[in-house]
């Protein structure tokens, strides 16, 4: 979200960064925003004037009073009565605008940062650069849900008994994995200076309007009947709200976390054939890394943050690459944001496994999380991104790593966390 002064004093910026994400049809909101505020000083103003008028007629009925001039101090009296009936009258006026100007405000995307690409939707994502080798074998790689059926790993039909569809059973060596996947990401953002958290899974609607807009949250949330919850879909959604209204010492910063949670999703909307298996789920589990900084460091974190997503890909034997996302596909609140994708030998393409995005102070000044420090108290910048999100990133390690035999090599840096197990063979039946 936008500082309305800011929004005032450069409108013609923010309604040509408007266009720049196709957003035409929000053009009228700033405008919108300008003169609601605008009705909102004036009333200020007016109460103000008012408040300081009480004080002085205040003490002119005292003085009155005192030289036994009853009714002139009663006139007064009822001119102040008067008065605060008007200043009421214009406190509740600016109540009811800021309400409308906090909705109008937060349907104003964030000013993205000049090295976005423009283009109107993903298709005009722009790749950046390729790691490792993407490699597609002269055997025949099965579907990601055949592999791990072969391995006695995937049970969706029971799942789906259960709870309905898009969800699933993992088992055996194939749950070991993809806890072993989660295990590993944990140690590496340790290792490389996060701390580890586990989060709250359910957050209050105020947490969710700061972290995310009305058409993501619709999109995504699923809320609890009956009270103010909602389970999240990622932990930097509670991460985040774990700052809410708080002045954060400037000497700590930057804060480096990483949380795992497990994650619900909507999924509203049809899918693919490519999503039948455990791409696109209501249920799943991640490791997410989450940065609060200065505000002139976030481009730094925003750069070490994707580069350690394909540190920690390389790191299992996976090949990758990073795609800069365009400015029709950021998300209002991000100023800038790349996918990282891994490759898929079977459909001979890459697919994502990693957003990373830097918000800028969007949310910070949502939560009104703050830092102070020699200069003053001003807002943080938050940044998040991907570590791993199973069972997901599970299809590039099992296409990727699939032998012509129907086993699947384990990379050597999952292996500790398999009890040394270097190969998975399918169950013989």
């Amino acid at each position: 979200m936008l500082d309305v002064k800011f929004l005032i004093n450069n409108k013609d910026a923010v309604k040509e960064n408007m266009k720049k994400k196709f957003q035409d049809s929000k053009l009228h909101l700033v405008d919108e925003a300008a003169d609601l505020y605008a009705r909102i000083m004036d009333a200020k103003h007016i109460s103000e004037d008012i408040r300081a008028q009480r004080n002085k007629l205040s003490a002119q009925v005292a003085q009155l009073n005192r030289e036994g001039k009853k009714e002139e101090a009663e006139a007064i009296r009822n001119q102040v009565k008067s008065n605060a009936a008007v200043m009421k009258e214009k406190e509740a006026l600016m109540d009811e605008l800021s309400v409308e100007l906090d909705k109008v405000m937060k349907s104003i995307p964030q000013m993205i940062d000049p090295s976005v690409p423009i283009g109107p939707d993903d298709t005009h994502n722009v790749e950046v650069a390729r790691f490792g080798e993407p490699v597609v074998p002269d055997y025949e790689i099965p579907y990601h849900a055949e592999i791990m059926t072969s391995l006695n790993g995937l049970d969706k039909d029971s799942a789906g008994r259960v709870a309905g569809a898009a969800f699933y059973y993992l088992m055996g060596d194939i749950a070991r994995l993809h806890e072993a996947v989660l295990a590993y990401a944990r140690d590496f953002m340790i290792d490389h200076g996060f701390t580890y958290c586990i989060p709250p899974f359910m957050i209050h609607r105020e947490i969710v309007d700061g972290v995310m807009s009305f058409d993501e949250m619709n999109a995504m949330m699923y809320k609890i009947e009956g009270e103010d919850l909602y389970l999240i879909g990622t932990s930097e959604h509670s991460m985040i709200g774990k700052y809410v209204n708080q002045i954060i010492d400037e000497s700590s910063l930057p804060l480096t976390l990483t949380s795992y949670s497990p994650c619900f999703r909507k999924e509203v909307g049809s899918h693919g054939l490519e999503e039948r298996g455990v791409y696109r789920i209501h249920q799943f589990e991640k490791q997410e890394m989450i940065v609060i900084c200065k505000p002139e460091e976030s481009m730094e974190w925003y750069e070490k943050m994707w580069k350690l997503s394909v540190e920690l890909f390389r790191n299992m034997e996976i090949p990758v690459r990073q795609l800069e996302c365009c400015s029709g596909d950021l998300a209002d609140l991000k100023v800038k944001s790349c996918d990282i994708e891994a490759w898929s030998p079977r459909q001979k393409k890459y697919f994502e496994v990693c957003s990373c995005s830097n918000l800028g102070d969007a949310q910070a000044r949502r939560l009104k999380i703050r830092t102070k420090g020699e200069n003053g108290t001003y807002l943080v910048h938050t940044l998040n991104n991907t570590v791993v999100a199973p069972p997901r990133m599970l299809i590039a390690l099992l296409e990727n790593h699939y032998q012509a035999d129907g086993s699947v090599n384990v990379p050597a840096v999952l292996r500790p966390y398999m009890g040394g197990k270097e190969k998975l063979v399918p169950v013989k039946k």
